[in-house]
C-alpha cells in the first residue's frame, strides 16, 4: 500500500459530439459525472484478455466492449518519456530486459510489446502516453494509474489532449497533492487504504473518487467515503471478476468496477438496468 507516502504527505501538508473514431458514437460523459444509480466500467489495462496489456490495441478493445474508462499505468523512461508499462520493468511484456527508467524512448520503442502475448500481435510497439490519450479522445475515459511521472508532465500532457475533464488520476498521495497544486480542478483518486488514511486525505485535499481493492473494500472505509460523498471506485480482478462479486460491489456502494472483463461486465450491467450506456 501508500502508506510511505502518506507520511510524506502529512509532512508537506502540515508545511504548506462525436467520435473521433467512427468505430463508435458513444461520447463519453465528463469523468464521475454518472447518472445516479449507474455503474461505470473501468478496464483494466485496456481489454487485456485478447489484446497485450497497455497497448493502443487494448485500449481501443476496451472501448468497443462497452467500457467506460480503460485504466493505463504512466512510467518515465531515462530521457524523460512518458511510456506505458504497468512493471518497474520491461521484461514481463516486451522481448527486452531491465528497469522503465534506465532505458531511453527510442529503446523501449524499438521493443515487441505483442510477440510475448501472440505471435498475431508481434511488432506492436510499448505506447506513449500521448497515443493513449488520443485513441480516448471523444470516446472513453481514462483511469490513469501514475507508477512513476512528474506532476508538472502529467498534468501538460493531459491538458494538451484536452482530456481534463475524462481522467482520474490515481497515486500516491504526495504525487497527487502536487498535481492538485498544479491543477485544483483534475480529478484526484488516492486508495482509500483504511478509515484513518480516508479521513486524513480527505483534509488534505478534494476528493472525488476513492479506489479500493480487495483488502480495504470493507465496512469503515467505505463509510468513510460515502460520508464524505465521493464515489468509490473498487476493483474486481482474478477470481474476484464474477457477477456475484460485482453484484456485491454495488450493493455495497461501488458507482465503479475495474474488471479484467469488460464485455461481460456491460452485458450484466445492461442485463440489470445499471449501465451508463
Amino acid at each position: 500500500m501508500l502508506k510511505a507516502s502518506v507520511v510524506c504527505l502529512v509532512a508537506l501538508t502540515a508545511g504548506s459530439l462525436f467520435s473521433q473514431s467512427l468505430q463508435t458514437a458513444y461520447r463519453p460523459a465528463p469523468a464521475l459525472a454518472t447518472v445516479p444509480g449507474k455503474v461505470v466500467i473501468i478496464s483494466h489495462r485496456g481489454e487485456h484478455l485478447h489484446h497485450p496489456e497497455n497497448t493502443l490495441a487494448a485500449f481501443r478493445a476496451a472501448a468497443d466492449a462497452g467500457a467506460d474508462y480503460f485504466e493505463l499505468d504512466v512510467r518515465t523512461t531515462s530521457d524523460g518519456k512518458l511510456i506505458l508499462m504497468h512493471d518497474r520493468t520491461i521484461d514481463r511484456t516486451t522481448n527486452g530486459t531491465g528497469e522503465v527508467k534506465n532505458h531511453t524512448f527510442d529503446e523501449i520503442r524499438s521493443l515487441d510489446a505483442g510477440a510475448k502475448f501472440s505471435p498475431a500481435f508481434s511488432g506492436t510497439r510499448v505506447p506513449t502516453f500521448d497515443e493513449a490519450l488520443d485513441v480516448a479522445r471523444n470516446r472513453i475515459n481514462v483511469y490513469v494509474d501514475t507508477k512513476d511521472a512528474d506532476p508538472q508532465q502529467l498534468v501538460d500532457t493531459i491538458v494538451r489532449h484536452d482530456m481534463q475533464d475524462h481522467v482520474v488520476v490515481y497515486g500516491n498521495p504526495f504525487l497527487l497533492y502536487e498535481v492538485h497544486k498544479i491543477m485544483p480542478a483534475l480529478r484526484l483518486m488516492p486508495e482509500s487504504q483504511n478509515p484513518d488514511v480516508s479521513r486524513f486525505l480527505l483534509r488534505s485535499m478534494p476528493i472525488p473518487v476513492f479506489a479500493f481493492d480487495a483488502s480495504d473494500f470493507n465496512k469503515l472505509t467505505i463509510q468513510v467515503a460515502k460520508e464524505a460523498r465521493a464515489q468509490i471506485f473498487v476493483d474486481r480482478l482474478d477470481e474476484a471478476d464474477t457477477p456475484e462479486s460485482w453484484q456485491k460491489a454495488i450493493d455495497d456502494g461501488a458507482n465503479g468496477i475495474q474488471t479484467n472483463r469488460p464485455e461481460a461486465l456491460a452485458a450484466y450491467l445492461r442485463l440489470h438496468g445499471l449501465a451508463t450506456h
